[in-house]
């Protein structure tokens, strides 16, 4: 059984530039107290390639965590340039938000990303050439696929036999992801052509190729990083969530 359950993400702010933030507004329920704080990681796959190029945008722990349902809004900064080979900028790629308890991960959630170069008006562009080089970042519009996030879960030890499996990270299971709906969200601007621009099997195995990511100690809520916190606050858009994929 898991102690936590998202419920709802909204992504704000999207379509926008690529220099602007990601923000996630989260909605999770918590049915029990909890003995330690959840970390929370915003990811940008900067190449399906090569795990090595992975961004960690944020990372933050939220806690202690009230019974009930609670709201937050994750805020990550965009992904440095420097560290993406300029091929890779334009095009879609993925972008994954995780939450883990005692550095075990239980629920992942997916978002294709586009990015696409936006000539000024009266520039000359042919699009087949691509862009000129170097980027003009200013240029690109990075638009998430909001309404078709893929979400994962996995089966953890939440410590209600007061004691946590040491391997249990290292036997979650890595399978395919299902597509989820987030209820009616509305039309999403200049909605994208997956089919047209990706490979979806190859973006399926970069969420899993690309799970094991570590980072320097996180910054811890409250009160001083990019989250904001909320309780008892009901969503009008609720995440639909019994059909995705369980993983033990």
């Amino acid at each position: 059984m898991s102690l936590v359950n998202v419920v709802n993400m909204v992504v704000l702010d999207n379509p926008t530039n690529f220099n602007n933030q990601f923000q996630f507004e989260i909605s999770f329920e918590c049915l029990q107290e909890l003995s330690d704080d959840l970390e929370w990681k915003v990811v940008y796959v900067g190449s399906a390639e090569d795990p090595s190029k992975d961004q960690i945008l944020e990372e933050v722990m939220v806690g202690p965590v009230p019974v009930g349902l609670n709201k937050f809004v994750l805020e990550a900064d965009a992904p440095d340039p420097s560290g993406i080979v300029e091929r890779d900028i334009i095009g879609v790629t993925v972008v994954l938000v995780t939450c883990s308890f005692k550095d075990q991960e239980f629920c992942r959630v997916g978002y294709y990303v586009n990015n696409e170069y936006r000539p000024a008006e009266g520039e000359e562009y042919d699009p087949e050439a691509g862009p000129p080089s170097p980027l003009d970042l200013n240029k690109i519009s990075r638009q998430i696929l909001a309404d078709k996030p893929r979400v994962t879960r996995f089966n953890i030890d939440w410590g209600l036999n007061e004691s946590v499996a040491e391997d249990s990270v290292n036997h979650q299971s890595a399978e395919s992801l299902e597509y989820m709906t987030s209820g009616d969200t509305g039309p999403v601007q200049g909605d994208m052509d997956i089919d047209g621009n990706c490979n979806e099997d190859r973006l399926e195995q970069i969420s899993y190729e690309h799970s094991d990511i570590k980072a320097s100690t996180p910054s811890v809520l409250p009160p001083t990083t990019s989250c904001k916190t909320f309780s008892d606050e009901h969503t009008d858009n609720p995440f639909i969530i019994e059909d995705d994929e369980i993983m033990t």
